[in-house]
């Protein structure tokens, strides 16, 4: 997929690398943020959409794609939520909204929930605190079962059932004897090992919090975000209107055409509703 982009990383460490597109014409940018089995390379498409008339950038989370790895292994709620407003503040951006997908929905929660200022409204993707359980087996498998290394780009593909050439060599580096994917090994051993990750916040809390517009985009054929849930989420904060696609957990890859159309709905929404309040 070649879509023009620039890119760009915040200094420090863990140094945080994201791709920016679009235009500033005045409408608020978004920034997205990808799941553990994507990075931002993944939200091309619909970014390239999106940034026909405002910026929109994608970021790589610490240990995901190009960004660095955490030296310390931190990969909690805050932390990553912390790799967001620094790259806000590295692109001069005061205000925006938020977009998590699956568990980039944690951070951007975060984010949302404890900087209120600089966030016009969040869309969660495909994402809830309570996972379905043939989700969870699915992902868990999926990521504990990764090889070590692949001999070449044609091996990964066929582990991972696709024909997405570029993608794949986007995504793998090279290292002695093989390409590995870029994604900590951390994450793999978590669901080797079963151990559920300390996230260090309660995410049903967190969404409470919230106070700005949010929208809970599910995909119809999701196996983790069970139509049970949905009430969940509703309930958790009266600012939360749902969406339903049709896709399955991957919502923007599946369907584009049906997340560009809930997501520039809801965009429209809350800008109309910010230019009331400012008359």
């Amino acid at each position: 997929m070649t879509i023009a982009h620039q890119s760009g990383r915040t200094p420090g460490s863990p140094s945080i690398f994201f791709r920016k597109l679009g235009k500033d014409r005045g409408l608020t940018p978004i920034f997205v943020v990808h799941g553990l089995s994507y990075f931002s390379y993944d939200w091309l498409g619909v970014g390239e959409a999106l940034g026909a008339e405002r910026e929109v950038i994608l970021m790589d989370m610490r240990g995901f794609g190009d960004s660095d790895r955490s030296p310390g292994r931190d990969y909690s709620v805050p932390s990553m939520a912390q790799d967001i407003v620094n790259v806000m503040d590295h692109a001069g951006w005061k205000r925006a909204a938020l977009v998590g997908h699956s568990m980039g929905g944690r951070s951007t929660t975060y984010v949302a929930a404890k900087h209120p200022a600089r966030i016009a409204a969040l869309a969660l993707i495909d994402y809830s605190p309570e996972n379905a359980p043939a989700g969870s087996k699915r992902t868990a498998t999926t990521v504990a079962n990764v090889p070590e290394k692949f001999k070449d780009v044609e091996e990964a593909m066929r582990y991972f059932n696709s024909n997405d050439r570029a993608r794949f060599e986007a995504y793998l580096k090279p290292v002695e004897g093989g390409l590995v994917l870029k994604r900590d090994p951390y994450f793999q051993e978590i669901f080797k090992s079963a151990q559920r990750p300390n996230l260090g916040v309660d995410m049903w809390a967190l969404i409470g919090e919230v106070r700005c517009p949010i929208l809970s985009m599910r995909g119809t054929r999701s196996d983790l975000y069970a139509p049970q849930t949905v009430a969940k989420m509703k309930a958790a904060n009266p600012r939360l209107e749902v969406a339903e696609v049709d896709a399955g957990h991957n919502v923007a890859v599946e369907n584009p055409q049906g997340f560009l159309r809930e997501m520039t709905s809801f965009l429209a929404r809350v800008e109309k509703s910010h230019e009331h309040q400012r008359h």
